[in-house]
């Protein structure tokens, strides 16, 4: 099994669920209202989701269509995903320019969006517990929201989020699954493509494995 394949096994069941919580848990209010430490915005969304999750039967009977349309409508700004393509691609990220950097950017949200759409219906009632939190220096910086998942006979899954402070709240830009970090574990797979054929060579290959996943294809 690769990285890749691990980290999508992995991480499915519990990535994308927490996307939609953004969805359906951070209220409306303007911006400067929103304030909350990061730790407990990850218990706010969690919470709530894991709740939403029981009792959709929607998604309990399979409708990832109707998860990707809220994600993609109300989520995604609650992810710095620029950061997350910068990331991935480490050093090649500054060959690209602005326009191949917008294209990988869109690409690379809707790869993940995708790839963790399934997640929803295979949730079976685990529990998810909270890593005490160590608050960042200051007003601003990176901070790490620790958790774990627990499940009935295996072991506990530990999840990772990492946050960041910008001007509009704190934003997650990588999620760690069982010590495997979702922006690193592409960068090998990123960095060949580009060392082969180049920036342009790496947004198709994105926009095929998403073309392949829009059909059903594995």
């Amino acid at each position: 099994m690769t990285r890749n394949d691990f980290f999508e096994v992995s991480a499915m069941k519990w990535f994308f669920p927490l996307i939609l919580g953004f969805v359906l848990s951070v209220p409306s209010a303007p911006a400067q209202e929103q304030v909350v430490s990061p730790d407990a915005l990850i218990r706010q969304i969690t919470e709530d989701v894991l709740s939403i999750v029981r009792e959709d039967r929607d998604i309990q009977g399979g409708d990832t269509r109707k998860a990707i349309e809220l994600v993609e409508a109300k989520a995604l700004p609650h992810f710095n995903f620029q950061r997350m393509t910068a990331l991935a691609m480490g050093r090649d990220w500054k060959k690209a320019d602005p326009g191949q950097r917008e294209r990988l950017v869109d690409e690379f949200r809707t790869l993940l969006v995708r790839t963790y759409s399934n997640a929803l219906t295979g949730y079976k009632d685990q529990i998810v517990r909270y890593r005490p939190f160590n608050k960042p220096a200051g007003d601003g910086g990176d901070a790490v929201v620790r958790t774990e998942v627990l499940q009935s006979g295996g072991k506990p899954v530990q999840i990772d989020y990492s946050v960041e402070k910008g001007a509009d709240g704190w934003k997650i830009y990588d999620v760690t699954v069982a010590g495997v970090s979702l922006v690193t574990n592409y960068r090998d797979t990123f960095n060949q493509e580009v060392r082969a054929n180049g920036v342009d060579g790496l947004v198709k290959m994105l926009s095929d494995k998403n073309k392949q996943l829009e059909a059903g294809k594995k």
